[in-house]
Protein backbone atom coordinates (compact mmCIF):
# COMPACT_ATOMS: atom_id res chain seq x y z
CA UNK A 1 0.00 0.00 0.00
CA UNK A 2 1.48 3.52 -1.12
CA UNK A 3 2.49 5.51 2.10
CA UNK A 4 1.23 9.31 2.38
CA UNK A 5 3.34 11.14 3.91
CA UNK A 6 1.84 14.47 6.36
CA UNK A 7 2.05 16.90 3.52
CA UNK A 8 0.56 14.95 1.09
CA UNK A 9 -2.63 14.52 3.68
CA UNK A 10 -2.39 18.63 4.96
CA UNK A 11 -2.68 19.42 1.54
CA UNK A 12 -5.13 17.04 0.33
CA UNK A 13 -6.95 17.85 3.17
CA UNK A 14 -6.99 22.02 2.60
CA UNK A 15 -8.20 21.09 -1.33
CA UNK A 16 -10.91 18.98 -0.08
CA UNK A 17 -11.64 21.60 2.17
CA UNK A 18 -11.75 24.60 -0.29
CA UNK A 19 -9.14 26.06 1.58
CA UNK A 20 -6.20 26.00 -0.85
CA UNK A 21 -7.96 28.85 -3.04
CA UNK A 22 -11.62 30.71 -2.63
CA UNK A 23 -14.25 28.82 -5.21
CA UNK A 24 -17.03 29.70 -6.71
CA UNK A 25 -19.57 27.56 -5.05
CA UNK A 26 -22.86 28.67 -3.97
CA UNK A 27 -22.62 28.73 -0.01
CA UNK A 28 -25.70 25.77 0.14
CA UNK A 29 -23.31 23.61 -2.32
CA UNK A 30 -20.25 23.88 -0.35
CA UNK A 31 -22.19 23.08 3.16
CA UNK A 32 -23.29 20.26 0.89
CA UNK A 33 -19.34 19.11 0.30
CA UNK A 34 -18.92 19.68 3.45
CA UNK A 35 -21.54 17.88 4.80
CA UNK A 36 -22.38 19.83 7.75
CA UNK A 37 -20.84 23.26 9.27
CA UNK A 38 -20.05 23.58 12.90
CA UNK A 39 -22.55 25.61 13.97
CA UNK A 40 -21.93 25.86 17.71
CA UNK A 41 -22.35 29.99 17.86
CA UNK A 42 -24.31 31.96 15.42
CA UNK A 43 -21.13 34.43 13.94
CA UNK A 44 -18.75 31.05 13.60
CA UNK A 45 -20.34 29.34 9.93
CA UNK A 46 -19.82 32.80 8.55
CA UNK A 47 -15.86 32.74 8.83
CA UNK A 48 -15.87 29.61 7.92
CA UNK A 49 -17.91 30.20 4.81
CA UNK A 50 -16.29 33.57 4.09
CA UNK A 51 -12.52 31.53 4.29
CA UNK A 52 -13.73 29.25 1.46
CA UNK A 53 -16.06 31.09 -0.83
CA UNK A 54 -15.47 34.04 -3.47
CA UNK A 55 -17.31 36.66 -2.83
CA UNK A 56 -19.41 35.34 0.07
CA UNK A 57 -21.76 37.95 1.83
CA UNK A 58 -23.14 37.18 5.63
CA UNK A 59 -27.08 36.91 3.69
CA UNK A 60 -25.47 34.39 1.57
CA UNK A 61 -25.51 32.11 4.36
CA UNK A 62 -28.30 33.85 6.65
CA UNK A 63 -31.35 33.62 3.80
CA UNK A 64 -30.46 30.20 3.34
CA UNK A 65 -31.48 29.44 7.47
CA UNK A 66 -34.73 31.71 6.42
CA UNK A 67 -35.91 30.06 3.43
CA UNK A 68 -35.26 26.80 5.19
CA UNK A 69 -32.65 25.23 2.83
CA UNK A 70 -30.41 24.62 5.64
CA UNK A 71 -31.33 23.45 9.23
CA UNK A 72 -29.19 24.18 12.33
CA UNK A 73 -29.68 21.45 14.61
CA UNK A 74 -27.82 18.86 16.85
CA UNK A 75 -26.21 16.26 14.86
CA UNK A 76 -22.68 14.77 14.58
CA UNK A 77 -20.24 14.96 17.72
CA UNK A 78 -23.72 15.93 19.55
CA UNK A 79 -23.09 19.39 18.95
CA UNK A 80 -25.00 22.39 16.48
CA UNK A 81 -23.66 22.15 12.47
CA UNK A 82 -25.51 23.30 9.94
CA UNK A 83 -26.81 20.79 7.15
CA UNK A 84 -28.53 20.81 3.97
CA UNK A 85 -32.00 19.95 4.74
CA UNK A 86 -32.04 17.16 2.62
CA UNK A 87 -28.59 15.64 4.23
CA UNK A 88 -29.99 15.90 7.92
CA UNK A 89 -33.20 13.95 7.13
CA UNK A 90 -30.75 11.21 6.79
CA UNK A 91 -27.81 12.47 9.03
CA UNK A 92 -29.69 13.30 11.98
CA UNK A 93 -30.51 9.50 12.30
CA UNK A 94 -27.41 8.36 11.26
CA UNK A 95 -25.83 9.96 14.10
CA UNK A 96 -28.56 9.58 16.82
CA UNK A 97 -27.05 6.67 19.07
CA UNK A 98 -24.04 9.83 20.00
CA UNK A 99 -27.26 12.26 20.56
CA UNK A 100 -29.23 10.18 22.76
CA UNK A 101 -25.93 9.15 24.84
CA UNK A 102 -25.89 12.19 26.27
CA UNK A 103 -28.85 11.43 28.67
CA UNK A 104 -26.63 9.01 30.42
CA UNK A 105 -24.62 12.26 31.39
CA UNK A 106 -24.80 13.14 35.46
CA UNK A 107 -26.45 16.65 33.68
CA UNK A 108 -29.29 14.69 32.49
CA UNK A 109 -29.58 11.74 34.19
CA UNK A 110 -29.88 13.55 37.74
CA UNK A 111 -32.57 15.73 36.38
CA UNK A 112 -34.35 13.14 34.40
CA UNK A 113 -34.52 9.41 35.98
CA UNK A 114 -37.79 7.99 36.46
CA UNK A 115 -39.14 10.01 33.59
CA UNK A 116 -40.82 7.84 30.69
CA UNK A 117 -38.67 9.27 27.66
CA UNK A 118 -41.27 7.67 25.62
CA UNK A 119 -43.99 10.13 26.95
CA UNK A 120 -41.63 13.21 27.33
CA UNK A 121 -41.00 13.52 23.65
CA UNK A 122 -44.58 13.03 22.91
CA UNK A 123 -45.68 15.75 25.16
CA UNK A 124 -42.39 17.63 23.26
CA UNK A 125 -43.58 16.95 19.57
CA UNK A 126 -47.12 17.98 20.76
CA UNK A 127 -45.95 21.70 22.42
CA UNK A 128 -44.03 22.49 18.97
CA UNK A 129 -46.70 21.08 16.49
CA UNK A 130 -46.95 24.48 14.10
CA UNK A 131 -44.48 26.28 16.16
CA UNK A 132 -40.99 27.30 17.11
CA UNK A 133 -40.21 27.85 20.90
CA UNK A 134 -37.76 29.15 22.63
CA UNK A 135 -36.11 26.16 24.79
CA UNK A 136 -37.11 28.02 28.01
CA UNK A 137 -40.87 28.58 27.02
CA UNK A 138 -40.87 24.75 26.01
CA UNK A 139 -39.28 23.88 29.60
CA UNK A 140 -42.09 25.90 31.07
CA UNK A 141 -44.89 23.90 28.89
CA UNK A 142 -43.22 21.09 30.27
CA UNK A 143 -43.25 21.69 33.48
CA UNK A 144 -46.61 21.25 34.07
CA UNK A 145 -46.64 17.21 32.95
CA UNK A 146 -43.52 16.71 34.66
CA UNK A 147 -43.38 18.33 37.85
CA UNK A 148 -40.20 18.69 39.95
CA UNK A 149 -38.22 17.98 37.38
CA UNK A 150 -35.22 21.34 35.91
CA UNK A 151 -37.74 22.76 33.20
CA UNK A 152 -34.60 23.62 31.15
CA UNK A 153 -32.84 20.15 31.21
CA UNK A 154 -36.78 18.91 30.36
CA UNK A 155 -36.23 20.46 26.56
CA UNK A 156 -33.06 20.16 26.25
CA UNK A 157 -33.94 16.34 26.61
CA UNK A 158 -36.75 16.78 24.40
CA UNK A 159 -34.11 17.91 21.60
CA UNK A 160 -32.22 14.40 22.15
CA UNK A 161 -34.90 12.50 21.34
CA UNK A 162 -36.58 14.44 18.54
CA UNK A 163 -35.26 15.75 16.08
CA UNK A 164 -35.55 19.38 16.23
CA UNK A 165 -34.68 22.29 13.68
CA UNK A 166 -33.37 26.05 15.18
CA UNK A 167 -35.40 29.15 14.20
CA UNK A 168 -33.00 31.00 11.06
CA UNK A 169 -32.96 34.13 14.03
CA UNK A 170 -31.01 31.64 16.29
CA UNK A 171 -28.20 31.29 13.34
CA UNK A 172 -28.28 34.87 12.26
CA UNK A 173 -25.22 37.15 11.99
CA UNK A 174 -24.49 39.25 15.05
CA UNK A 175 -23.40 37.14 18.17
CA UNK A 176 -20.28 34.82 18.98
CA UNK A 177 -22.78 33.42 21.97
CA UNK A 178 -26.08 32.27 21.63
CA UNK A 179 -28.03 33.68 23.56
CA UNK A 180 -31.16 32.28 23.16
CA UNK A 181 -32.16 29.02 21.04
CA UNK A 182 -35.62 28.64 19.22
CA UNK A 183 -36.57 25.48 18.39
CA UNK A 184 -39.18 22.99 16.11
CA UNK A 185 -39.99 19.62 14.82
CA UNK A 186 -37.26 19.25 12.31
CA UNK A 187 -40.04 17.73 9.68
CA UNK A 188 -42.01 20.86 9.94
CA UNK A 189 -39.27 23.03 9.57
CA UNK A 190 -38.00 20.83 5.93
CA UNK A 191 -41.25 19.76 4.92
CA UNK A 192 -39.56 15.98 4.61
CA UNK A 193 -40.14 13.03 7.10
CA UNK A 194 -36.67 11.96 8.99
CA UNK A 195 -35.38 8.91 7.29
CA UNK A 196 -36.79 5.90 8.98
CA UNK A 197 -32.91 3.90 8.94
CA UNK A 198 -29.69 5.49 9.89
CA UNK A 199 -27.48 5.26 6.41
CA UNK A 200 -24.02 5.01 7.62
CA UNK A 201 -22.50 4.29 4.73
CA UNK A 202 -23.77 7.74 3.42
CA UNK A 203 -22.38 8.90 5.99
CA UNK A 204 -18.88 7.33 5.27
CA UNK A 205 -18.64 8.04 1.29
CA UNK A 206 -19.37 11.84 1.85
CA UNK A 207 -16.73 11.89 5.38
CA UNK A 208 -14.70 10.61 2.51
CA UNK A 209 -15.01 13.09 -0.34
CA UNK A 210 -14.79 16.16 2.34
CA UNK A 211 -11.96 14.50 4.47
CA UNK A 212 -10.15 11.07 3.27
CA UNK A 213 -8.25 9.54 3.44
CA UNK A 214 -8.69 9.17 6.77
CA UNK A 215 -8.82 5.77 9.10
CA UNK A 216 -12.12 4.48 10.50
CA UNK A 217 -11.05 6.12 13.77
CA UNK A 218 -10.89 9.38 12.30
CA UNK A 219 -13.85 9.15 10.82
CA UNK A 220 -15.50 7.97 14.33
CA UNK A 221 -13.87 11.16 16.25
CA UNK A 222 -15.57 13.39 13.16
CA UNK A 223 -19.33 11.87 13.86
CA UNK A 224 -19.04 10.60 17.11
CA UNK A 225 -20.46 7.10 16.78
CA UNK A 226 -19.05 4.24 16.95
CA UNK A 227 -18.62 0.67 14.67
CA UNK A 228 -17.78 2.02 11.30
CA UNK A 229 -15.79 -0.44 10.60
CA UNK A 230 -18.49 -2.49 9.64
CA UNK A 231 -19.20 -0.33 7.27
CA UNK A 232 -15.82 -0.10 5.91
CA UNK A 233 -15.16 -3.23 5.64
CA UNK A 234 -18.33 -4.02 3.24
CA UNK A 235 -17.63 -0.86 1.37
CA UNK A 236 -13.68 -2.01 0.94
CA UNK A 237 -13.90 -2.78 -2.69
CA UNK A 238 -14.84 0.52 -3.31
CA UNK A 239 -12.32 2.25 -1.71
CA UNK A 240 -8.49 3.11 -2.01
CA UNK A 241 -6.55 2.15 0.40
CA UNK A 242 -3.47 3.74 1.88
CA UNK A 243 -0.98 4.04 4.93
CA UNK A 244 -0.22 7.04 6.49
CA UNK A 245 3.87 7.47 8.33
CA UNK A 246 2.44 5.15 10.92
CA UNK A 247 1.38 2.33 8.84
CA UNK A 248 -2.08 3.20 9.66
CA UNK A 249 -4.71 2.35 7.22
CA UNK A 250 -6.17 4.70 4.99
CA UNK A 251 -9.59 4.81 3.27
CA UNK A 252 -10.96 7.00 0.42
CA UNK A 253 -12.89 7.28 -2.33
CA UNK A 254 -11.27 5.87 -5.51
CA UNK A 255 -11.20 8.81 -7.66
CA UNK A 256 -10.81 11.52 -5.00
CA UNK A 257 -8.02 13.25 -6.20
CA UNK A 258 -4.84 13.29 -4.34
CA UNK A 259 -3.03 17.30 -3.75
CA UNK A 260 1.04 17.59 -4.23
CA UNK A 261 3.30 18.03 -1.43
CA UNK A 262 4.56 20.64 -2.27
CA UNK A 263 1.33 22.86 -3.81
CA UNK A 264 1.65 26.33 -2.84
CA UNK A 265 -1.36 27.21 0.04
CA UNK A 266 -2.33 30.58 1.21
CA UNK A 267 -2.50 31.71 4.92
CA UNK A 268 -6.14 31.07 5.96
CA UNK A 269 -8.38 32.19 9.05
CA UNK A 270 -10.36 29.35 10.75
CA UNK A 271 -13.15 30.16 13.05
CA UNK A 272 -13.89 28.15 16.33
CA UNK A 273 -15.19 24.54 15.97
CA UNK A 274 -13.91 24.55 11.76
CA UNK A 275 -14.16 20.88 11.21
CA UNK A 276 -11.16 21.56 9.50
CA UNK A 277 -9.80 21.32 12.69
CA UNK A 278 -11.83 18.39 14.21
CA UNK A 279 -12.59 16.40 11.30
CA UNK A 280 -10.45 13.11 12.41
CA UNK A 281 -8.54 11.65 15.46
CA UNK A 282 -4.95 12.09 14.70
CA UNK A 283 -4.92 15.78 13.57
CA UNK A 284 -1.40 16.08 12.99
CA UNK A 285 -2.55 16.32 9.45
CA UNK A 286 -3.33 20.28 10.29
CA UNK A 287 -2.41 20.92 13.57
CA UNK A 288 1.27 19.61 15.47
CA UNK A 289 0.48 17.74 18.41
CA UNK A 290 2.29 19.96 20.57
CA UNK A 291 -0.14 22.81 19.64
CA UNK A 292 -3.20 20.64 19.68
CA UNK A 293 -2.04 20.10 23.75
CA UNK A 294 -1.67 23.61 23.72
CA UNK A 295 -5.72 24.73 23.61
CA UNK A 296 -7.12 21.30 24.73
CA UNK A 297 -8.36 22.50 28.22
CA UNK A 298 -10.32 24.78 26.07
CA UNK A 299 -11.88 22.60 23.49
CA UNK A 300 -15.90 23.06 25.19
CA UNK A 301 -15.64 26.51 24.12
CA UNK A 302 -13.67 26.72 20.89
CA UNK A 303 -10.71 28.29 19.64
CA UNK A 304 -10.16 29.87 16.32
CA UNK A 305 -6.98 29.23 14.77
CA UNK A 306 -4.83 30.44 11.48
CA UNK A 307 -2.94 28.51 9.09
CA UNK A 308 0.68 29.32 7.74
CA UNK A 309 1.81 27.14 5.22
CA UNK A 310 -1.24 24.49 5.22
CA UNK A 311 -0.62 23.88 9.42
CA UNK A 312 -2.01 25.62 12.31
CA UNK A 313 0.99 28.56 13.42
CA UNK A 314 -1.77 30.35 16.13
CA UNK A 315 -4.87 31.46 17.22
CA UNK A 316 -6.61 34.44 17.09
CA UNK A 317 -9.14 36.91 18.60
CA UNK A 318 -11.68 39.45 18.70
CA UNK A 319 -11.58 42.41 20.81
CA UNK A 320 -13.83 44.75 19.94
CA UNK A 321 -12.96 46.00 16.47
CA UNK A 322 -9.50 44.67 17.06
CA UNK A 323 -8.62 41.38 15.59
CA UNK A 324 -5.60 39.57 17.70
CA UNK A 325 -2.74 37.55 16.53
CA UNK A 326 -1.38 35.18 18.99
CA UNK A 327 1.51 33.33 16.86
CA UNK A 328 2.87 30.24 18.69
CA UNK A 329 5.63 30.18 16.26
CA UNK A 330 7.95 32.73 14.63
CA UNK A 331 6.91 34.48 11.58
CA UNK A 332 8.59 35.62 8.36
CA UNK A 333 8.86 38.87 7.01
CA UNK A 334 6.72 37.31 4.13
CA UNK A 335 4.50 35.36 6.35
CA UNK A 336 3.91 38.21 8.78
CA UNK A 337 2.58 40.18 6.10
CA UNK A 338 0.15 37.23 4.42
CA UNK A 339 -1.40 37.11 7.92
CA UNK A 340 -1.96 40.83 8.06
CA UNK A 341 -3.21 40.89 4.96
CA UNK A 342 -5.52 38.22 5.47
CA UNK A 343 -6.56 39.23 8.76
CA UNK A 344 -7.17 42.95 7.58
CA UNK A 345 -9.66 41.08 4.71
CA UNK A 346 -11.43 38.80 7.62
CA UNK A 347 -12.01 42.21 9.84
CA UNK A 348 -13.81 44.06 7.18
CA UNK A 349 -15.95 41.35 6.45
CA UNK A 350 -17.03 41.27 10.11
CA UNK A 351 -17.13 45.17 9.99
CA UNK A 352 -19.20 45.13 7.65
CA UNK A 353 -21.82 42.85 8.55
CA UNK A 354 -22.49 45.23 11.46
CA UNK A 355 -23.41 44.47 15.27
CA UNK A 356 -21.06 42.17 16.27
CA UNK A 357 -17.70 44.02 17.18
CA UNK A 358 -18.95 45.51 20.11
CA UNK A 359 -18.89 49.42 20.89
CA UNK A 360 -14.81 49.84 19.27
CA UNK A 361 -15.39 51.25 16.02
CA UNK A 362 -11.79 51.38 15.08
CA UNK A 363 -10.80 48.28 13.15
CA UNK A 364 -7.47 47.32 13.50
CA UNK A 365 -5.16 44.21 13.33
CA UNK A 366 -2.39 43.84 16.21
CA UNK A 367 -0.13 40.83 16.56
CA UNK A 368 0.79 40.02 19.86
CA UNK A 369 4.85 38.95 21.41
Amino acid sequence: MTELSLRELNRTLLARQKLVERVELTPLDLVRHLVAVQGQEPNWPYVGLWSRLTGFRHDDLAALLRDRSLVRSTMIRRTVHLADAADFRWLRPTVQPVVAAALKAPYYRDEIDGVDLDELAAAGRELLAGQQLRRRDLGELLAPRFPDRHTRRLAETVELLVPLAHGSETGAWGRWRNRYVTVGLAEEWTGVPMAEAAQPETLVLRYLAAFGPATVADMQAWAGITRLAEVVDDLRTRLRVFTDDQRRVLFDLPDAPLAEPDLPVPVRFLPAFDNALLGHKDRRRIISEEDRKRTAGEASAGVPMYLVDGFVHGRWSLDGATLRIVPWHPLSASDEAAVCAEAEALLSFIVAGGNAVGADHDPRVVIEG
